[in-house]
């Protein structure tokens, strides 16, 4: 039941903030400084992710088949391959160091 307290407190804060972004005077987001904040936020957060998911399970760093699949995914990226060619690379690449018993 904790962790459904939890999820709802959170739900509400996230909603609270959502409704107290309506209340900022647009002259604070028109500055440069908080356009060049919002502007970069989103790869920032995206970046966040992708590491996290890449080189971790719960508490431990680990370097493994994932790992693997983000660096085809960057090099097909680098060739300029479509986004779902980049995802299907990846997800192949970490599928077959998988089976290979590299977990």
């Amino acid at each position: 039941m904790n962790a459904w307290i939890a999820v709802l407190a959170a739900s509400a804060i996230a909603y609270g903030f959502k409704l107290a972004g309506y209340t900022v005077p647009p002259v604070w987001l028109e500055q440069p400084r908080a356009v060049r904040i919002t502007e970069m936020l989103p790869a920032a957060l995206l970046a966040s992710l992708v590491v996290l998911q890449t080189f971790s399970t719960g508490p431990h760093l680990v370097l493994d088949a994932r790992a693997a699949g983000l660096v085809v995914a960057i090099g097909a990226l680098l060739l300029r391959a479509p986004f779902i060619v980049v995802v299907a690379l990846a997800a192949v690449t970490a599928a077959v160091l998988r089976m290979l018993g590299w977990s």
